[in-house]
């Protein structure tokens, strides 16, 4: 059988998009170009990949089965397109890493500085994802590895402790929960609050557990930086939650008030995973036992 990269991109681009018509402009081909390339697929393989409905494509198991395999091919020859032009340049390795927002943001960046500082040769793709897509993409070759919450993570995922993140409640300094030391989220669901951009992780996990309490968080204001979050708070437009070293952090310049949330899913462990640990390349081995070192 032959592959062509050009027709598992174009598959991808469907399966992803439920639709031929907009697979084919995301693959940057005309219509009737991509359907025969869907066809040919289907006729070289001797299965059927898709099923067409009035309104899109819907997978067949095979077609799943192609599209996960797909994906892997893609990311790897990026990885190899990506290595390669990387000589030219002087950089002659890349790690594709994804992480949550507290990582990307409080507990990642000194200990990836000082890898890069130790290993001029390779670069860092780091991307900030939710930890259940983190867990997608792991496991779909899509990354090399993730820092998420292990409460996401299947048990066949390696992974490995990197530290706690507690999510705290900040409070103005002069409000109604001046004095007190904990709450529980749902004691704060009829205030104003400052929040996330829609699109972090963070906002995304704070947003799901609010919904199963039945709250509707009134966000008087969206941010993507936890210091002008708390700046926000501190100036008494709202409450705001944000992970321990922040709030801590930012309490040390700003009058605020820090409660702990009782709520479980305020508590997560933060752990780095990989499908395979030993199976990766070696610059992301490198940067594995780099971040394993950090985390102790």
């Amino acid at each position: 059988m032959r592959v062509d990269l050009v027709d598992l991109q174009l598959f991808v681009a469907v399966a992803d998009s439920g639709s031929i018509t907009r697979g084919a402009e995301r693959a940057h081909l005309a219509l009737a170009s991509a359907s025969a390339r869907i066809k040919g697929l289907e006729t070289d393989l001797g299965v059927a990949l898709v099923r067409r409905r009035r309104r899109g494509i819907e997978l067949t198991a095979a077609g799943e089965s192609l599209r996960d395999h797909a994906r892997i091919i893609m990311h790897n020859v990026a990885i190899m397109q990506g290595d390669i032009a990387g000589f030219s340049s002087g950089v002659k390795a890349s790690v594709h890493l994804l992480a949550n927002t507290a990582g990307l943001s409080e507990h990642l960046p000194k200990a990836l500085a000082a890898f890069l500082r130790e290993y001029p040769d390779i670069s860092l793709d780091v991307e900030e994802r939710e930890s259940g897509d983190i867990v997608g993409a792991i496991i779909s070759g899509a990354a090399d590895l993730g820092f998420a919450a292990e409460h996401a993570l299947p048990e066949h995922l390696e992974r490995f402790a990197f530290g706690e993140d507690r999510l705290m409640l900040v409070a103005p300094k002069r409000s109604e929960f001046s004095g007190r030391r904990q709450i529980d989220f749902i004691e704060v669901g009829e205030g104003d609050f400052v929040g996330l951009t829609n699109a972090t992780a963070l906002a995304i996990h704070i947003g799901k557990h609010a919904a199963r309490l039945g709250m509707r968080l009134r966000i008087r204001a969206r941010l993507r930086d936890f210091d002008a979050i708390c700046r926000m708070v501190a100036a008494g437009v709202g409450v705001a939650v944000v992970p321990e070293a922040a709030a801590r952090r930012c309490a040390q310049s700003m009058p605020l008030t820090l409660l702990a949330i009782r709520d479980a899913w305020a508590n997560r462990q933060l752990v780095i995973c990989a499908r395979s640990f030993r199976s990766l390349p070696k610059p992301a081995r490198l940067l594995v036992e780099h971040l394993r070192k950090a985390a102790r």
